[in-house]
Formats: C-alpha cells, sequence, structure tokens
C-alpha cells in the first residue's frame, strides 16, 4: 500500500521525505524535526522523539509511521503497534544502510528509482568511495557530549560517514564499558552475557585517553551537543596532533549524522574537513 498520510517520528526521515518530493503527505512530524523550513512548520507536531504523544498520532490517522530505533524508544514503539498503526522500524549504522533505506523509502512511497535527490546520493556515495581508496586516514577524535565526555564506537554511523570520508575514528574500537565505574576505568567491566543488549556504541572517555590516542582532528558537531568555544578550547590545550596544527573544528553535526539524501552535499563536506588541502585540488 502505497502511504499517502505519514507521521516521521525521525528529523532526518522527515526532511528526506520532502528532498524525496512526499512532502505533502507527512501530516505530522515531531518537535525536532525542523528541517526543512519553512516548509515543515505547517505540520502539526506530536511531542518530543523520544515522548511523543501516540493520542496525537492517532488522531492524524496516518497510514505509516515512519520509526528509528535509535531516536525513539521501545516503550513508544510498542504502543504504536498495540494501536494498530503501521510502523516501519529503521536503524541505519553505516552510509550503506542509508542509502538502502532511502531507496526502501522512495519503493515505499512510490517515488520513481531514478529521482534526482537518489541519484545525487548514489553518485557522492561513489565519488567517496573511489577518493577513500588513494587516500591516507586521518586520524579523527569525534565526541558528541561534553560532561561527561562520550565518543563514538566504530559500529555507529557517524563513524562509518568518517571512514568514507577519508577519515579514522580513533576511538573505534572502544566499546562504552558497564557499570558507569567501568567505563571511566575505575572498576572492573560486567562480563559481556551481564552486559546484554546494553548499547554499548558510545563510551564515556576521558582527557587521558584522548591523548593516549593522538588524534590529528578533532571534530565538535553542534548536534547531538552543542560544543562551545570554551569546550573547544579544552581540547585546544591538549598535547594532541589536532591542537598542534589548529585542527579543533566546531562543524555540523547534521553533515555527520543525518542519514537523508542531504548526504550528498554532506560527504564532500566532511571529506574537506578531514583533508582540506586534497579537497582543494580535485575540486
Amino acid at each position: 500500500m502505497i502511504a499517502r498520510r505519514i507521521v516521521s517520528l525521525v528529523p532526518s526521515i522527515t526532511e528526506s521525505l520532502f528532498l524525496l518530493g512526499v512532502g505533502d503527505r507527512v501530516v505530522g512530524r515531531t518537535d525536532y524535526c525542523l528541517e526543512p523550513m519553512p516548509a515543515v512548520a505547517s505540520v502539526s507536531s506530536v511531542g518530543g522523539t523520544k515522548s511523543a504523544d501516540i493520542d496525537a498520532i492517532a488522531a492524524l490517522s496516518p497510514d505509516l509511521v515512519l520509526f528509528n530505533q535509535e531516536e525513539n524508544t521501545e516503550a513508544l514503539y510498542r504502543d504504536l503497534l498495540a494501536s494498530g498503526l503501521r510502523v516501519h522500524l529503521s536503524f541505519p549504522k553505516t552510509v550503506a544502510d542509508s542509502v538502502a533505506l532511502m531507496h526502501e523509502l522512495a519503493v515505499m512511497l512510490d517515488v520513481r528509482s531514478d529521482h534526482p535527490a537518489l541519484v545525487r546520493l548514489t553518485d557522492a556515495v561513489a565519488a567517496m568511495e573511489r577518493l577513500r581508496a588513494n587516500t591516507t586516514p586521518c586520524k579523527v577524535f569525534c565526541p558528541i557530549w561534553m560532561d561527561p565526555l562520550m565518543t563514538i564506537h566504530g559500529d555507529t554511523f557517524i563513524s562509518d560517514v568518517l571512514d568514507l570520508c577519508g577519515g579514522q575514528n580513533v576511538f573505534l574500537d572502544r566499546p562504552r564499558r558497564y557499570p558507569l565505574a567501568a567505563d571511566l576505568g575505575l572498576a572492573a567491566a560486567w562480563s559481556n552475557d551481564r552486559v546484554g543488549l546494553r548499547d554499548t556504541r558510545y563510551p564515556r572517555v576521558s582527557l587521558e585517553e584522548v591523548i593516549e590516542r593522538q588524534p590529528d582532528l578533532v571534530l565538535l558537531p553542534d548536534e547531538p551537543h552543542p560544543f562551545s568555544e570554551a569546550d573547544a578550547a579544552v581540547f585546544r590545550a591538549l598535547p594532541i596532533p589536532a591542537a598542534a596544527q589548529g585542527r579543533v573544528l566546531r562543524v555540523d553535526g547534521k553533515a555527520l549524522c543525518w542519514y537523508s539524501p542531504r548526504l550528498a552535499e554532506a560527504l564532500p563536506q566532511v571529506r574537506a574537513w578531514l583533508h582540506p588541502t586534497v579537497s582543494r585540488e580535485t575540486s
């Protein structure tokens, strides 16, 4: 069934629908679905990504609710299903996953496979793959929170974006440890059996660990945490190559973590942060 009334609970997917030319079918969004403006402003909000109002969603009579395992909550997912709503669940962890998701949405929504947004996305990924094949990776530290200091494991979308653009996440092999004291190096870590299904992809790390990893570049995105100049000053004071070379940058977080067709423009942007000289020479 081709969806005609859609509630999107994921900001990057809401944007995707507009970029795919079906924004007129979006009848509900979250408070955080703010792109593209001004078009999305007229769409009714159903609350937050983790606190959406199930009654408000149902009142919109959607024939499809777009949901993400990471952005939204398991309890909300169960409530949506219990209400008899049709829910599409996604969880892209790589750029390839995101491209596949865009094409899956296109099929569900009867969008042509040669839609310009899809073509640009596919071409941009292919171009990055060609560049990466001839690039020495840049060692990158990309935190996602400041207090406590948190970053990304290799099994994350952001880490894969960095890899595709010629970067190496310096904490790609560092899982989150449980309990919290273990993540901070103050206690023994639980066994894998005890950790179970808890998410281990966003470790808390110390500044000492950052120094040990010696990143060539520090990227401070403006979401999910809005890193400030005061935060940047902390990393610029560290004895790491990134600080010595003036390579502590505050950047657009959407370019790193939004898996919409905007990746077509975002990937070259990330590439330029990682390899500015090479990017200028090949542009």
